[in-house]
């Protein structure tokens, strides 16, 4: 499972990695990457208050669209158990991965989820977007 250090918590994470951070469409749900600076303090002000290492970090979105609550917590552990299980295929270590469930996701078990999540993780739009995050933008440069 992914320990409670490991996931998204505060709404400005979760709001600034829907919009800013790439998509992948699976099946039974979308992921959002974003990737985070590890360079302190951040030049691109996604982290403002404090220093963290150690990601990736998970957030779920989790709607009443895919079920009641007993149905959208057991979604939710088999999710955590999917990206436990496929973290390492993130392309950058410090990424925040915002995943939201389609009704689908309810009828499916952790490994059909892992292997969805498997797949977004190894797709051409993450490929780019690491590959962007990599790359130097010259901010900061001269100071």
């Amino acid at each position: 499972m992914t320990a409670s250090s490991h996931r998204i918590s505060r709404g400005s994470d979760f709001s600034r990695t829907l919009k800013s951070g790439a998509r992948v469409n699976a099946r039974d749900f979308v992921v959002h990457l974003a990737p985070v600076s590890s360079q302190w303090p951040d030049p691109t002000g996604l982290r403002r208050d404090v220093a963290m290492t150690g990601g990736p970090w998970l957030g779920l979105v989790v709607s009443k669209s895919v079920g009641n609550a007993v149905v959208r917590h057991a979604v939710a552990r088999r999710l955590r158990a999917a990206f436990a299980a496929t973290r390492h295929l993130c392309p950058t270590v410090e990424t925040y991965v915002v995943i939201r469930a389609r009704r689908g996701a309810a009828d499916r078990t952790s490994e059909e989820l892992a292997d969805q999540l498997r797949s977004a993780f190894t797709s051409r739009r993450v490929a780019d977007m690491a590959h962007s995050a990599a790359v130097p933008t010259g901010a900061g440069v001269g100071r």
